[in-house]
């Protein structure tokens, strides 16, 4: 091998170490070819011992994982993504999950879901999960708790906090931004003076999310309290927002997101406050069950089906062209302000 050949497969693997690997990085480290690599990895016939623990070295080295079709375990006309979310009793991830089907059944791909929300060890759980698909997509939480177990899997992340994206990994982003700045606008416009942040958050937290919201309002002028939920469920927000009628409401109520929006909006109703004329409630994510309520809920919609399909595109697009995946990208879904009946 000359010198400029030696760099070039040293360039190669660093490429790979830094992206899912290939069965070409595989075969260009350990100076073999395609066919080579595949005997090693599935234990075959045909090539010496010292060159199979050649192989399987640089395939440790690059973090290779063999496809699924590689293994022979499947037929390439039932290609399979895995869906990951973290509580299917939050009506956001059906809402989305059923999108991502959608999707992947309209490209010809089968989908395994998982709901790590109950999990005992998440860990084994994607582990297993790994072992049946080709690329796992969805709300994968902090990159510590999924990236050794998906290692050398092509990963799309949905809305990934600023821990949540390991290298090599895809991202779909959820930008709230505008919305917020318009929502904010809207209410400064209407006379709003006083608002509460409704943060999911436990006391002495607050994250990304309730952190932008509160800015967004400040940033027109409006005095912000932030009253940490410590949770995200209905029965929370109705807590919190029964200490709110006991001490006083302000003129407006920032919901950290839908759910927590409409049982804050359940206690009011029930408590014989109006809507929008004594409190205005904004929520966040748009989900169908915010015009089912009365009045309907004010929020801060982001369309999960262009979410999913951006997801399915992603991975899609890595499996089938490997040099494409190589870099990862990144794609943007903007939220839009929906202004109805509570604000």
């Amino acid at each position: 091998m000359t010198a400029d050949q030696g760099e070039r497969v040293e360039e190669r693997v660093r490429r790979a170490r830094r992206s899912a690997a290939t069965i070409e990085d595989v075969a260009t480290a350990a100076s073999v070819s395609r066919q080579t690599v595949t005997r090693a990895m599935n234990d075959m016939e045909g090539i010496s011992a010292a060159t199979k623990a050649r192989v399987l070295a640089a395939a440790k080295e690059l973090n290779y994982r063999p496809s699924r079709f590689g293994r022979g375990l499947a037929r390439a006309t039932h290609d399979t993504l895995g869906l990951v979310v973290s509580d299917l009793a939050n009506p956001y991830y059906p809402e989305f999950a059923a999108a991502t089907v959608r999707y992947a059944g309209e490209l010809g791909w089968n989908v395994v879901l998982v709901d790590t929300a109950y999990a005992t060890d998440q860990q084994r759980l994607l582990v297993d999960l790994a072992s049946q698909v080709d690329a796992v997509l969805g709300y994968l939480g902090p990159s510590e708790v999924w990236a050794d177990a998906l290692s050398g899997m092509t990963v799309v992340t949905v809305d990934p906090a600023p821990n949540g994206r390991a290298p090599g990994a895809h991202a779909v982003r959820l930008d709230p931004r505008a919305a917020l700045r318009d929502a904010a606008a809207h209410l400064a416009g209407v006379g709003t003076r006083t608002a509460v942040v409704l943060d999911a958050d436990r006391p002495g937290r607050t994250n990304e999310r309730g952190e932008s919201i509160a800015s967004s309002l400040r940033h027109v002028g409006i005095a912000v309290e932030v009253l940490h939920a410590g949770g995200q469920d209905v029965e929370t927000a109705r807590q919190a927002t029964l200490g709110l009628l006991r001490r006083g409401l302000p003129d407006a109520v920032f919901a950290w997101n839908d759910i927590l929006a409409v049982g804050a909006l359940a206690t009011f109703v029930e408590q014989g406050v109006s809507l929008p004329r004594d409190v205005r409630l904004v929520g966040i994510d748009g989900l169908s069950l915010g015009t089912f309520v009365t009045p309907q809920l004010t929020t801060l919609a982001v369309d999960r089906h262009e979410v999913a399909r951006q997801a399915v595109d992603l991975a899609v697009r890595a499996l089938r062209d490997p040099t494409s995946g190589r870099e990862p990208q990144t794609r943007w879904v903007e939220h839009v302000f929906t202004p109805r009946g509570t604000a």
